[in-house]
């Protein structure tokens, strides 16, 4: 699952919980076991969880961008090419006359 959906469900069920009795039970899964305490105790866990999947959110993104970087100035410096990509990053060609042509094979001047 994504981290950014966790971080929306762990908001949603943070609003909600927020409208209920402090004293209401609740139950939650700690470790694979479902444990019974009251909203009051299991709010500040859900708004400290939902702040260190943020704070890694930002990270692996920030994280992702620096790879993505490394990873074009890689291609660039060995000039690697995936296949297709010349094509695409080529211009169109000139032919004879000045003329250039398009993608579906019309002449245009």
């Amino acid at each position: 699952m994504c981290l950014a959906n966790l971080c929306l469900q762990s908001s949603l069920v943070i609003d909600t919980l927020k409208e209920v009795d402090p004293n209401r039970k609740c139950y939650r899964m700690v470790g694979g076991i479902l444990v019974e305490r009251t909203v009051k105790e299991v709010l500040p866990a859900l708004e400290n969880n939902k702040e260190q999947l943020g704070k890694i959110t930002e990270s692996l993104n920030s994280q992702m961008q620096v790879k993505g970087r490394e990873l074009n100035e890689y291609r660039e410096k060995y000039n690697i090419r995936l296949m297709g990509e010349e094509d695409q990053k080529q211009a169109p060609k000139e032919t004879e006359g000045g003329a250039k042509t398009g993608g579906a094979g019309v002449l245009v001047s």
